[in-house]
Formats: C-alpha cells, sequence, structure tokens
C-alpha cells in the first residue's frame, strides 16, 4: 500500500520564534531577565556581522553582510525606540488621565513590557502558545485603561510580514492584537507540523493544531480589517485557511492508513475516495495562491509543494482504486456482494463508457483493464508531481520528500507492468475521475476558534482602579484633597456603593461642605491610602479611625464616561 507522510514548511510567525527560547513566565526574575532579550540578540548579531565584514575579501560576501547590518541595526532602533515610545506614553496618561504619580506604576509597566518582549520569541510548544494568549488577553486591559476614542495614545507598533520581513507600522491597538493573533495561527502550525504523524494520537493531534491554525486565521479574517501587509489580507488569510484545513484532510488520510490493514475491496476504495479527497483540497489551495494578489507573494517552494501534493495524492487515489479492482475477489455472500456492488456504483463521478459497473466486477479481465487504466492514471500523476519537484531547489533538498515521491512512483510501475499483457493490443483507457464525497470520508475537518478563555490573567494595571469607572473612556476631573474634621453631625456626608465609593450626599452647611466636598464625588484614599477598591465598610472603617483628629480624603468627579467599547 502506497501511504506516506508528505509535510508542507511550517508556517513562520510574523516576529520569528525561537525553538529553544524558554518563556514560562512563573519567577519574576525570569521575567525581569528577558525584558531586553531581543535587543541583546540584535546587538550579538549586529557584532558578529561587524566582524564578518571587516574579515572578508570577498565583495559579494561585503555586500550581503552590509545589506544584513542595514536590517539589524534599523531592527533595533525600532525596537528601542518602541520600548521608550510605550514607556513614556503610558506614564504620561497615567499622570494626566488619572492624574496618578506615574513612578508608583514603574513595576507594572516593566512587566508589560517583559510580557511583550518575551511573547516575540515564543517557544513552539503549550507554553508559547499560553504566553502568546496571556499577552493577547491582557491587550484587553491595555485597550481599556490607555486607548481613548478621544486621545490617541501615539504608541507606533512595529511587526514584520511573515514572508517578506517588510516591516509594517500602526498605531492601532488592533494592529497589535492582529499581528499576535497571527503568530498564534502560526506557532499552531508549527505545533501541528512537529508532530510524530506515524502514530495515532500524533496525527489527531496534528489535527487539533492545524484545526486551531485554521480558526485563529479565520478569526483574524473576520475581526481584524485596513491589514498594513498582505499576510493579514483577506486573500491571505482564506489562502492559510484552506492550507490548514487541506493539512488536516491529509493527516486524516494518514490515519486511515494506519489502521488499514487489509486489501478487501471495500478498505481500498475508502481509502482511494480519502487520497482523492486530498488532492481536491490541495487544489484549492493551489486555486487560491493563483489568485492576482497570491501569485507574486506566496513563496514559489509553497507552490511547489502543494502542486506536488495535488498530483501525488491523486495517484495514490488511482492506485488504490487499481489494488481494489485487481487484488480483491468477491466472497460468496450475498451482503458483502451488496454492499460492494452500491460502493462501486457510487465510485466515479461520471460512469464510464462500456459494460455497466455491476458486470465489471463479476469479470476478472474487465477488471484488469479498468484497474491497469487507473495504474496508468497514477504513473502521469507521479511523474508530474517528479517533475514539480525538480524545478523546486528548495523541494530537492528535503530527502524524505524525494524518497516518498520514488517509491510511490516506483510501486505504481511494477503494479502496471504486472498488468501489462503482451497481448493488450487496444490502448488502455483513461482512468475515470474518482468521486470523493464528503460524506465518504472519514471526519470533516473543522475550523476551531480560538477560545481565548482557556488563559486567565489579571490586570496588570489593577491598581488604578476598578476598570468599569477608570478606563481610558472615562473623563475624570483633576483629584482634589480636602481635610475633614469630625464634628457633632460627624462628617456631614453620606456614603454609598463599593469601589470605589460614592459620595452620594452632602449636608447643607456641613464639614464636607465648606471642605469642598461635593455629591458624586469618589473617595480614591483615605489618609494617602489608596481605596479605589475598598468596600463601603471598609472606608467608613478608615473615616471612623480618624475621629480625633483631621482626615485627608482624595476625591475624584467622573465627567463624563463612554461606555461604548472598540
Amino acid at each position: 500500500m502506497i501511504g506516506q507522510m508528505l509535510q508542507a514548511p511550517p508556517l513562520l510567525c510574523e516576529r520569528g520564534c525561537d525553538p529553544f527560547a524558554q518563556t514560562q513566565r512563573s519567577k519574576l526574575q525570569h521575567r525581569r531577565a528577558r525584558i531586553n532579550q531581543q535587543i541583546n540578540k540584535e546587538m550579538l548579531m549586529r557584532a558578529g556581522a561587524e566582524n564578518l565584514f571587516r574579515a572578508t575579501t570577498n565583495n559579494k560576501v561585503k555586500e550581503t553582510v552590509a545589506l544584513e547590518l542595514s536590517f539589524v541595526n534599523s531592527n533595533l532602533q525600532l525596537l528601542k525606540e518602541e520600548l521608550e515610545e510605550l514607556n513614556s506614553n503610558m506614564e504620561d496618561f497615567i499622570c494626566e488621565h488619572y492624574a496618578e504619580d506615574s513612578s508608583l506604576y514603574d513595576k507594572e509597566i516593566k512587566e508589560l513590557m517583559e510580557l511583550r518582549q518575551a511573547m516575540r520569541t515564543p517557544s513552539r510548544n503549550q507554553a508559547g502558545l499560553e504566553l502568546l494568549m496571556e499577552y493577547y488577553n491582557q491587550l484587553y486591559y491595555v485597550d481599556q485603561r490607555f486607548f481613548s476614542t478621544h486621545r490617541n495614545l501615539g504608541v507606533h507598533f512595529h511587526w514584520y510580514d511573515s514572508l517578506t520581513g517588510v516591516p509594517s507600522c500602526q498605531r492601532a491597538l488592533a494592529f497589535e492584537k492582529g499581528s499576535v493573533l497571527f503568530n498564534i495561527g502560526a506557532l499552531f502550525t508549527q505545533i501541528g507540523a512537529r508532530q510524530d504523524r506515524f502514530t495515532t494520537v500524533g496525527i489527531d493531534r496534528a489535527i487539533d493544531a492545524f484545526q486551531r491554525a485554521a480558526g485563529a486565521f479565520n478569526y483574524l479574517k473576520e475581526n481584524f480589517s485596513n491589514a498594513p501587509s498582505l499576510d493579514m489580507s483577506a486573500s491571505s488569510l482564506c489562502m492559510l485557511v484552506r492550507l490548514m484545513v487541506a493539512q488536516v484532510q491529509e493527516c486524516v488520510f494518514e490515519r486511515v492508513m494506519l489502521t488499514t490493514r487489509d486489501t478487501h475491496f471495500l478498505s481500498q476504495l475508502h481509502v482511494a475516495q480519502e487520497a482523492a479527497r486530498v488532492s481536491d483540497v490541495y487544489q484549492l489551495v493551489q486555486q487560491t495562491m493563483s489568485q492576482p494578489l497570491m501569485k507574486d507573494y506566496v513563496p514559489f517552494s509553497w507552490v511547489s509543494m502543494v502542486q506536488v501534493k495535488c498530483e501525488h495524492f491523486r495517484a495514490v487515489a488511482h492506485y488504490h482504486a487499481a489494488v481494489a479492482l485487481c487484488e480483491h475477489t468477491l466472497s460468496a455472500d450475498d451482503d458483502e456482494e451488496e454492499d460492494a456492488q452500491k460502493a462501486f456504483l457510487q465510485f466515479y463521478v461520471n460512469i464510464p463508457a462500456g459494460p455497466p459497473l455491476s458486470h465489471i466486477l463479476h469479470d476478472p479481465e474487465k477488471r484488469r483493464k479498468l484497474g491497469k487504466a487507473h495504474l496508468r492514471g497514477a504513473v502521469i500523476r507521479h511523474e508530474e508531481a517528479l517533475r514539480v519537484h525538480s524545478l523546486c531547489k528548495i523541494l530537492r533538498k528535503m530527502d524524505i520528500l524525494q524518497d516518498v515521491l520514488s517509491l510511490t512512483h516506483k510501486l505504481s510501475l511494477e503494479k502496471y507492468s504486472e498488468l501489462d499483457h503482451e497481448d493488450d493490443f487496444d490502448e488502455t483507457a483513461e482512468a475515470p475521475e474518482i468521486k470523493c464525497k464528503t460524506s465518504h470520508t472519514q471526519q470533516k475537518p473543522d475550523i476551531t476558534p480560538p477560545n481565548f478563555s482557556t488563559v486567565q490573567v489579571k490586570d496588570i494595571f489593577h491598581r488604578l482602579g476598578p476598570l468599569s469607572l477608570f478606563c481610558a473612556r472615562a473623563r475624570w476631573g483633576p483629584v482634589r484633597v480636602v481635610g475633614l474634621q469630625w464634628g457633632d453631625g460627624g462628617l456631614g456626608l453620606t456614603l454609598r456603593g463599593d469601589a470605589p465609593v460614592l459620595v452620594a450626599g452632602v449636608v447643607p452647611g456641613g464639614c464636607a461642605e465648606e471642605a469642598g466636598l461635593r455629591e458624586g464625588d469618589y473617595i480614591v484614599a483615605v489618609d494617602r491610602q489608596d481605596c479605589k477598591w475598598a468596600k463601603h465598610g471598609e472606608v467608613v472603617r478608615m473615616l471612623k479611625s480618624c475621629s480625633d483628629r483631621t482626615v485627608e480624603i482624595s476625591v475624584a468627579t467622573l465627567h463624563s464616561h463612554d461606555t461604548q467599547v472598540s
């Protein structure tokens, strides 16, 4: 039986992946150690390139190194500027919008920067996925805290096209979220490609990873617009979704091959239909890659690999159709014969000319000739796969791919020789097209959307206060500090609510009114102790504890609140 594993080159993350990078963030000191990792890496690359530039006398090498130096220097500068810009803008926003001392939030800003730096080079495993998910979920809080519809934070986000390396820059946080989501999908493709697909467990894991990759790319296509780079355009994402679905279908075929141990007629028809299904879905990918925007963008090696798979699996389908026809004799069991005839009548797209299919099943010579036609189709397809493979330099370097294509071609030729009799004077007919109804296939690929709830995160800027009020869309007045002294009538105010506590009423002529407190003020601190998250009872106890002296109360007034969430 023919059934070997062919894999497409795994997709690259937009920012690249370091397979040796450990991104477990369970220890704070480890997270801090990584904040400048990317910058240090770029500096090491620059130092190595500079040494090579000075040492070489080859002009071509000098030109190549000079180009690399230019890229590294620009990349390094972008990274430094991006860190500085994000730091300074967040500090300014905390001071101006929240009326807080930004230096009190240095720890939070640093933690966010560490997380952002770490997610640029995730490990190619579940930990890397969780890191990307963690940062993606954290961006929800960053958006709510710092990105207002009335004021742009002014932060530039730089990413690089996954296939061309061309940098793109936008101020929109949606671009940052979209780029991270793209990397989530890309990382799933790498995890899928790394599975051991010679076991059913490994195949199932690969299927799950490719389906999740398709879900991430599809989610990005449906929820993000105005892509600044071609890899995040609708046409490119559509191609990637189809490519992932094709790899899922290929994995399904591999599982069928692992679990099919016999050459029974029905089993071989089923294998042939599964192979034809794989060929069809890769043909859809090939059509998408040939679209105007895609044909000059997708790497030639990708296009070649997809075409090779399309031809290879169509050839495999013909091969197993021939095995079914020529190596299995129907038993006398009436039920088995009825099932075989029913399956065979539904096997082809169009019923071939000549005798009825039911007659072919019971005529060994007719079965041999039809099987020979299928093998001729298999040989032609195998030769086309080998031709396309030979045109691509990158594919020629893949020894396993070369071996698989050569072996399957050899098996088809050998079986064709077995069926080719000397007295066959009639020209071999063209094999009919094999039908691959979805209902006949073992599993229909699913597009699994990303489940962001699997990674729970805590708002890094939790100390700014409850997000429902202390957000970028809320317009606060300046924080006022008033001094209150307990009198015979108390403080002259009534409080309501929790986190933060609201001044619900002020007694006319009372201590609170004289100090400048107004109905609708929110208490954010008592004696400089932050109480934005405090319960009503806690604030009351804090005030009563100061009954023998003047108590300082920090209050802020909410002028308006934009409830629209972008």
